[in-house]
């Protein structure tokens, strides 16, 4: 039971790091992320997402603002953003004379739907979190940037993207500060909110009441003014705020240019 312990400690302990050392990631390490990260479960072993290594600084100023403002994205010593990519299954097919299969069995060449985007996604996603998992495990630390999915047309040219790839995620890596590394984890769902048996359960008044006591005792509320808890503070932060509306714009954008 030790070994098992100790092995899940890197998943147990793991935060998201969001100020980095000034010190560069060797080649080695890089090689062992991605390496790792290609590794990692695909659907249908189609590996159906691509990733490009950031390390342009023009490129990296840029995201800090097209990312929401984020400074760190610059700072970070080592930059990846994973791609949804169904574009290299299409050029595959193409140079493997799908169009000659197509005529030869009457049928219409095949155009990516919903289905394929959101396995795309499953794959990119699933890979990122290797990528993590393998970071953590080489005492780096990441940050997730969700917001890459905002400025979908910007983003789309920043990186020469084709019609059938998606940003789904960019991640900062770097060795963390000891600030960081001394920064309290910040507290989870309880696990009976999450875990399910057989069939999804609505979580009642009382529960979530509950949640927030505990919650609080861990991390102290810091809500923005006229929020009274944590759902109303999250509802105004997050859910309906500026850069929550442009992403809801640029997701839509994006599913419409791969549908048409």
């Amino acid at each position: 039971m030790t070994n098992l312990s100790n092995n899940l400690d890197v998943l147990m302990n793991r935060k998201s790091v969001r100020a980095y050392e000034d010190k560069p990631l060797s080649q080695d390490v890089k090689e062992a992320i991605v390496n790792a990260t290609l590794r990692a479960p695909t659907a249908g072993n189609m590996m159906m997402y691509s990733i490009i290594e950031i390390t342009d600084e023009n490129l990296k100023n840029k995201l800090v603002k097209t990312c929401d403002n984020q400074p760190m994205i610059a700072k970070a010593p080592y930059l990846l953003l994973f791609l949804a990519d169904f574009q290299r299954w299409m050029d595959y097919l193409k140079a493997s004379n799908v169009d000659k299969f197509n005529q030869e069995n009457n049928l219409s060449m095949y155009h990516p739907k919903e289905g394929d985007l959101l396995l795309s996604i499953n794959d990119a996603l699933i890979a990122a979190q290797t990528a993590v998992t393998a970071a953590e495990m080489l005492e780096v630390g990441s940050c997730y940037i969700g917001d890459i999915m905002e400025n979908f047309e910007i983003h789309r040219e920043m990186f020469n993207l084709p019609k059938y790839t998606f940003p789904v995620t960019l991640i900062c890596f770097g060795y963390p500060t000891e600030q960081q590394k001394n920064r309290q984890q910040p507290p989870r769902y309880p696990k009976d909110m999450i875990l399910f048996e057989n069939q999804y359960r609505h979580i009642e008044k009382d529960e979530f009441d509950n949640m927030e006591i505990e919650r609080n005792k861990i991390s102290k509320p810091n809500f923005l003014p006229g929020c009274s808890n944590e759902a109303i503070h999250m509802y105004k932060r997050k859910i309906t705020s500026d850069f929550m509306k442009e992403m809801n714009r640029s997701v839509k954008a994006a599913l419409d240019s791969w549908t048409k």
